[in-house]
């Protein structure tokens, strides 16, 4: 790991299993890089909302995509920005032990808390808008057609700087009582990971498999 790593705070401490957390600049960012879909919170209207979006890292910052009417891109529109908390998980494990209490997910997370802001620059928003496609498939921006303008002006993204960030994971086995360990049942990890099928070629597709689609 790296020795550069995001400053603590009570908001990217956690309260449970601190054993488990990370500031450290590489795990978060390994992270946030493996994923494709994040979870964004904000509050609207006195209610907090949690929607799902799609979302990619340049250095230090976390773009999200939106429609232009989302509710918080265009709260993100206003000069104080959104308060907003933004959640990546992902699941690599179901954790089965012989009592039900400890029953567990092997996961890695990252947590980010800020304040985001519409991205308006046109530079920063090609900049955006590639690494948003990139990150579901690295190089895919390169080889498909721009957004035109009429597309563009349809699509809203928000920055998110990253500074107040953590990282939690649980990995290893069953932590089973020593008392239960003699019971009847069977214990242990069922791994998860993400499934890629063939790709499959749309009517219209007349060019060779990319091959970054290969393998």
């Amino acid at each position: 790991m790296s020795t550069a790593t995001y400053t603590r705070n009570d908001r990217t401490t956690p309260t449970r299993s601190k054993e488990r957390a990370s500031w450290d600049k590489d795990a978060v960012n390994a992270i946030l890089d493996a994923g494709y879909l994040c979870h964004l919170g904000f509050v609207a209207d006195g209610a907090p909302v949690v929607l799902p979006t799609i979302y990619a890292r340049v250095g230090e910052a976390l773009y999200l995509h939106g429609s232009t009417g989302s509710r918080p891109m265009r709260g993100a529109a206003d000069d104080e920005g959104l308060q907003v908390c933004v959640t990546v998980t992902h699941l690599d494990g179901l954790v089965l032990a012989k009592s039900a209490f400890h029953h567990s997910v092997n996961y890695r997370s990252v947590v980010a808390h800020g304040t985001a802001y519409q991205v308006t620059d046109p530079d920063e928003l090609t900049l955006a808008l590639n690494a948003l496609v990139d990150q579901a498939v690295r190089g895919r921006s390169g080889d498909t057609r721009p957004a035109n303008a009429k597309e563009r002006a349809a699509t809203r993204v928000i920055r998110l700087e990253l500074d107040e960030v953590s990282a939690k994971s649980r990995t290893g086995g069953v932590n089973d009582d020593e008392d239960d360990l003699d019971l009847p049942y069977w214990a242990g990890v069922v791994p998860v990971a993400p499934a890629y099928g063939a790709p499959q070629a749309s009517p219209h597709t007349t060019v060779p498999l990319p091959a970054y689609l290969e393998g």
